[in-house]
């Protein structure tokens, strides 16, 4: 028997996800957001989590903070469609609060899945929740972002929230900036980057 294709997986990982109830924010969604883009992407980017227009309409960063991304992107000769977009948690939590750790540890199974066949050379974390998650270190993303890190034979690029510059106005704007074009120059190189051992595998 052929063995799926990664695109094949991941079609079945967004359906299983799609009635998902392993924690308390499947009772308040709308849709699950699982995630968005190129099944080819070299560039990913992790969210915190879906906002309201995310919840509606089952994409992510399809509201405001989204508009500024792509406008982002196309500043760096990219476009939506070149990456693949997904959040550390599917559903939205009410009221746009902070995911709990509870709800992170039961959703970031998928976000693995993804990162796994989606198998981007670079990944752009965006806030502190996915950078966190990822590389595993609790220091707020002012102070882990501005470089990039070895993980998994793959680098990671943390950077702010693109609400957080609808927030903070020019500086953060001009940091994510920045940060998007160290990813872009990881991009072009392609470096065949070996992972630390302590960041070997992925959230385990």
């Amino acid at each position: 028997m052929t063995e799926p294709t990664a695109s094949e997986q991941l079609r079945v990982l967004a359906g299983v996800a799609s009635v998902c109830t392993d924690c308390r924010l499947s009772e308040s969604r709308t849709t699950v957001v699982f995630g968005d883009g190129s099944l080819t992407a070299d560039l990913m980017f992790v969210g915190e989590g879906p906002g309201y227009h995310e919840d509606q309409q089952g994409l992510p960063f399809v509201g405001a903070a989204g508009q500024l991304l792509n406008r982002l992107l196309n500043e760096i000769g990219l476009s939506r469609e070149d990456c693949y977009i997904a959040n550390v948690v599917k559903c939205r939590p009410p009221g746009n609060r902070d995911p709990r750790p509870d709800e992170i540890d039961a959703c970031k199974h998928y976000l693995a899945d993804q990162i796994r066949l989606i198998d981007p050379a670079v990944v752009v974390t965006l806030g502190n929740f996915s950078t966190q998650l990822l590389l595993k270190d609790d220091q707020g993303i002012s102070k882990l972002r501005g470089r990039a890190y070895n993980w998994w034979n793959r680098v990671v690029v943390p950077t702010y929230h693109p609400a957080a510059a609808l927030r903070g106005g020019e500086g953060v704007l001009e940091a994510i900036r920045q940060d998007l074009g160290l990813a872009r120059s990881f991009l072009d190189r392609r470096a065949g980057l070996e992972a630390e051992p302590e960041q070997l595998g992925l959230f385990g």
